[in-house]
């Protein structure tokens, strides 16, 4: 083997030099996240000056056009300085600050805004009216490291609302070192929405599979960060066997592997059974030393709750099962204002008379 010198080899040298890599990368973000903690720090105190000093003096809305031209001439053009971004600090000091909360709840969700890109905080102020479901998405967004294309995606799948109604349903706290436990039941979600799809008619598993591979980015969005894919019908063998896995991803976060099965049929219990049959393969095949133990999702379009609870526990290796909807329902909002199927039928059926 080749010698940096007689006493380090080539090999040692390479793993040297991927943790100093290492070392500077994680700095480096670091760096970016206190310049933009402080950035938000400082466009709160901004957004309760210009409240402090309206009600103060009764200034109206000309007051954030005049700061908006005197802070460009005096500390430089730019965007943060708009008045579209001034009424924004605003907006959000005036929304987070009259919540009827402790001072302490308010320095709690002072310092989550603090920590989410100010894009991010935009469009949850813009995009989401609920103040739980706000702090939702805030802390969503710091643990996942959301991009803002999957937080949109998130908000517009009503992640919120799928979670108080559909708590997640996996065995990992009885199988996974207390390390992992809270991270993985973090990183896997309860329903997943699949309406990206455009799918709206009964298809097979295997449609679903190839559909969702020739959209793997917008899937990729819909699972969370940390996703990297591998493959589909990804081959694993036993003797003279063979075995295929819908989607096989490695987390980059957890360090594992995850084994995705797709069902378009109500679950039954033996879809957990070949799912731990295929992460046992899984682990002795392709696991490498420094990985954690892979994980198993099961995506099914129906379950039963109580059904999925005991057969999870005769489960050796992790496993979460999860329900996917591939298409929403049509909005409160337009309940009434558009027309039914039987208009529709109506319809039809007068331009078949000839009476349209």
């Amino acid at each position: 083997m080749k010698k940096i010198d007689k006493n380090i080899s080539s090999e040692e040298y390479q793993k040297f030099l991927a943790e100093i890599v290492n070392l500077v990368q994680n700095h480096r973000a670091l760096a970016v996240q206190t310049v933009q903690t402080v950035s938000n720090q400082l466009y709160w105190n901004i957004g309760e000056l210009i409240i402090k000093k309206q009600q103060q003096y009764g200034w109206g809305k000309s007051i954030v056009e005049q700061l908006s031209k005197d802070l460009n001439l005096y500390i430089g053009k730019g965007v943060s300085w708009s008045p579209r971004n001034l009424w924004f600090m605003r907006q959000l000091v005036d929304e987070y600050s009259n919540l009827k909360q402790p001072v302490s709840e308010i320095e709690n969700l002072k310092q989550l805004v603090s920590e989410v890109p100010w894009g991010h905080n935009i469009l949850i102020l813009q995009k989401v009216k609920d103040i739980n479901a706000r702090i939702f998405y805030l802390q969503t967004t710091i643990k996942n490291r959301y991009s803002r294309s999957v937080l949109l995606h998130q908000i517009k799948a009503d992640a919120y609302t799928n979670y108080l109604l559909h708590p997640s349903q996996h065995n990992f706290a009885t199988v996974l070192p207390e390390n992992m436990f809270e991270q993985t039941q973090e990183s896997i979600k309860s329903v997943y929405s699949l309406d990206f799809l455009d799918i709206n008619k009964p298809i097979t598993e295997k449609q679903l599979e190839n559909t969702m591979v020739e959209r793997v980015k917008r899937l990729m969005m819909e699972f969370g960060y940390g996703f990297c894919f591998i493959g589909n019908q990804y081959r694993v063998t036993l003797g003279d066997k063979e075995y295929f896995i819908d989607l096989l991803f490695y987390h980059r976060i957890l360090k594992c592997l995850v084994a995705v099965e797709l069902k378009v049929t109500e679950f039954e219990p033996e879809f957990i059974g070949k799912l731990d049959f295929y992460l046992q393969l899984i682990d002795e095949q392709l696991k490498q030393p420094d990985d954690s133990p892979s994980i198993g999702i099961l995506l099914v379009p129906h379950k039963d709750r109580l059904e999925v609870e005991y057969a999870l526990r005769t489960a050796s290796k992790p496993i979460g099962v999860a329900k996917y909807t591939l298409s929403k329902q049509l909005p409160s909002d337009l309940y009434g204002k558009l027309p039914s199927a039987e208009d529709f039928q109506q319809i039809l059926k007068s331009k078949k008379d000839g009476l349209l």
